[in-house]
C-alpha cells in the first residue's frame, strides 16, 4: 500500500562537529559482484588498497587508485565520459570546491567560500532533520553502527558526518577528482580512526554482492538516475533485511509539467552559459508524487515523505509562485522507505 504523509519540524540549532574519533572495530569485507558481467566477486577488503580482485567470468578487475576503488565498466566510463566532463565544467564555475580542507569539515554547516552560501543552508537543514528525525531512530535499532551506502556521494560529506556518528559508511559517486568527487575525501581522514571506503561506480551497477547494507541514502542524487526503478532496485539488492531508502535534497513537483519546465530552464541556462545543454544522459532532474507512488508499487514500498523547515521564506515560495503566476517551485522532502 502506497502512503505518503507529511511531517515539520521545527528549525534546528545547527552546530559543526570537529573532534576526532576512534575508528569502529567491525570488519571492512564487502561481497563485491563483477558490474560488467554481474558474475560474483567473492570479498574485497574495501580498505585495503593494496587487495585485487579479478572476475573469473570476464576478467574484469577491481583496481585501486589514490584509496579509491575502480569500478565502472570500460562501456559505462564511456557511456558517461561526456556527463562527467560537463558537470565538472559546471561544478567549478559554481565554486564547489577548495584547496583548504576546512571548507570540507565545516559542511554542510558552512561554505567558507559563500559562493553557494544558499544552497549549504538548505543542505545543512535537510542533514540536521535527516538527523533528528531518521538517523536517531536508525541508530536505536542498531546499537553497534549502521552500515550506510552513500549514493552519488559527492565529495563525501555525508559519509563523513555519518564516519563521525560512529557509522560505517560506503561512499559511490561517478566522479573522483579532488575538488568535488571522491578524492576530496581525503580532507576527512585525519579526524577519523580509519577512512571509509570509496567507490567509483554507478548507482545502476552497483559493485557490491546482496545484503550488505543497512541503509541507502540518496543525498541530493537519486534525480541523476536515468531509470528512477532500475536505481532502486539494485539498491534493493544490497540492503538487508530491514532496511531503509532515504532520498534527501532531491527536487519534487506535484505536477511534472513544473518539473520539465524547470529541466528545460536549467538546459537552456547551460547552453546561453556553457554552450552545452548538460543532457549527454537522460537523467530524470526531479521528483513526482506518482513516480514515486509508482515506485512504491513496484517495489513494494511505502514512502513516508517528511518536510523539513527551511524558513517562512521558503515555506512562502509557492504562494508567491501562484501570485506571480509562475511555475510551481521545487520542494525538498526527505522521503524514507522501510524495506522489510
Amino acid at each position: 500500500m502506497t502512503m505518503i504523509v507529511s511531517e515539520r519540524s521545527s528549525s534546528a540549532n545547527v552546530q559543526s562537529v570537529g573532534e576526532r574519533i576512534s575508528g569502529t572495530t567491525l570488519g571492512n569485507a564487502l561481497s563485491v559482484r563483477c558490474p560488467k558481467c554481474l558474475e560474483s566477486m567473492g570479498t574485497l577488503d574495501a580498505l585495503d588498497s593494496s587487495c585485487r580482485l579479478s572476475c573469473k567470468q570476464c576478467d574484469f578487475m577491481f583496481l585501486n587508485a589514490q584509496g579509491i576503488w575502480r569500478t565502472l565498466a570500460p562501456d559505462r566510463e564511456e557511456h558517461f565520459r561526456q556527463f562527467a566532463r560537463e558537470y565538472q565544467a559546471i561544478r567549478a564555475f559554481e565554486g564547489r570546491g577548495s584547496s583548504s580542507a576546512d571548507f570540507y569539515l565545516k559542511l554542510p554547516y558552512e561554505d567558507l567560500t559563500g559562493r553557494n552560501r544558499w544552497q549549504w543552508k538548505i543542505r545543512a537543514r535537510s542533514y540536521q532533520f535527516f538527523e533528528d528525525k531518521i538517523l536517531a531512530q536508525l541508530e536505536l535499532q542498531h546499537p553497534e553502527g549502521l552500515d550506510v551506502l552513500d549514493v552519488g556521494a559527492g565529495n563525501c560529506w555525508m559519509s563523513y558526518r555519518l564516519a563521525l556518528r560512529g557509522h560505517r559508511p560506503v561512499a559511490i559517486d561517478l566522479l573522483d577528482n579532488g575538488e568535488d568527487g571522491l578524492g576530496a575525501a581525503r580532507h576527512y581522514f585525519a579526524y577519523l580512526g580509519k577512512p571509509f571506503a570509496r567507490f567509483q561506480a554507478e548507482m545502476d551497477r552497483l559493485p557490491f554482492g546482496e545484503s550488505q547494507f543497512d541503509v541507502a541514502v540518496f543525498n541530493a542524487s537519486i534525480h541523476y538516475s536515468e531509470d528512477y526503478l532500475r536505481t532502486l532496485r539494485e539498491v534493493l539488492r544490497s540492503l538487508r533485511r530491514p532496511g531503509a531508502v532515504i532520498i534527501l535534497d532531491s527536487p519534487f513537483y506535484e505536477r511534472d509539467e513544473s518539473g520539465r519546465q524547470m529541466v528545460e530552464a536549467r538546459h537552456a541556462e547551460f547552453q546561453k552559459r556553457f554552450c552545452f545543454r548538460s543532457n549527454s544522459i537522460p537523467s530524470r532532474e526531479y521528483l513526482t508524487r506518482d513516480a514515486l507512488n509508482t515506485l512504491a508499487s513496484a517495489c513494494n514500498l511505502d514512502w513516508h515523505a517528511l518536510r523539513p523547515w527551511y524558513g517562512m521564506g521558503w515555506a512562502l515560495r509557492p504562494l508567491k509562485a501562484r501570485l506571480l503566476g509562475r511555475r510551481e517551485p521545487s520542494k525538498f522532502y526527505a522521503f524514507w522507505a522501510k524495506v522489510v
